[in-house]
C-alpha cells in the first residue's frame, strides 16, 4: 500500500517531526492511521467538514477568557475604542476576507495544499512561527497572486 498518498503523508510526518510542528506531524500520523485501518470512510467527512470543526475548536479556545470571566465589559470597550482595537477589527475583517478567498483558491487548486504546509514548516523553522492553519496561508497566497496579476497587467 505504498503509493503516492502514503509517501506524501510519510514525508509530511517526517517534516513535521523534523520541524517540531506537532500539529503537522499529528495530522499526518492520524491520516496514516485512517488510511491503514478500516476508517477510510472518514476521509470524505474530514474533507467536507474538517475545516469547520477545526475553526469551531479554534473559536472555542479564543472565547474561553469570556466564558471564565477573564474579560470584562471595560476590557471589551477598551479593545474596541482604542487605535489598536480599531486596527484589530480591521485586521480581523481583512483576514476573514482573505481566508474566504484562500478557501476558494484551495478548492480550485488542491495541489497547493502541500506547498502551503511546506511553507508553514519553513516559517516554523526559519522564523519561529506558529502554524495557525493552511487557510490563512492560502489567503496570503491569494493576495500575493492578486498583486502579481495586477503588476503584470500594469506592465503590459
Amino acid at each position: 500500500m505504498l503509493n503516492n498518498a502514503t509517501i506524501g503523508l510519510l514525508a509530511l510526518l517526517i517534516l513535521g517531526i523534523w520541524a517540531r510542528s506537532n500539529l503537522v506531524a499529528a495530522a499526518a500520523a492520524i491520516l496514516l492511521v485512517i488510511r491503514f485501518t478500516r476508517l477510510s470512510f472518514l476521509f470524505p467527512v474530514l474533507e467536507r467538514r474538517g475545516v469547520e470543526v477545526g475553526l469551531l475548536f479554534l473559536t472555542l479556545a479564543m472565547l474561553v477568557p469570556f466564558a471564565v470571566g477573564k474579560v470584562s465589559l471595560k476590557d471589551i470597550g477598551k479593545g474596541l475604542l482604542t487605535v489598536p482595537g480599531i486596527l484589530a477589527v480591521i485586521g480581523g475583517a481583512v483576514a476573514t476576507h482573505l481566508n474566504g478567498r484562500g478557501l476558494h483558491l484551495l478548492a480550485d487548486n488542491s495541489y497547493l495544499m502541500i506547498s502551503l504546509i511546506v511553507g508553514s514548516i519553513v516559517g516554523i523553522v526559519v522564523w519561529g512561527g506558529i502554524p495557525v492553519g493552511p487557510l490563512m496561508a492560502a489567503g496570503v497566497t491569494y493576495l500575493m497572486l492578486q498583486i502579481i496579476e495586477s503588476v503584470g497587467r500594469y506592465f503590459h
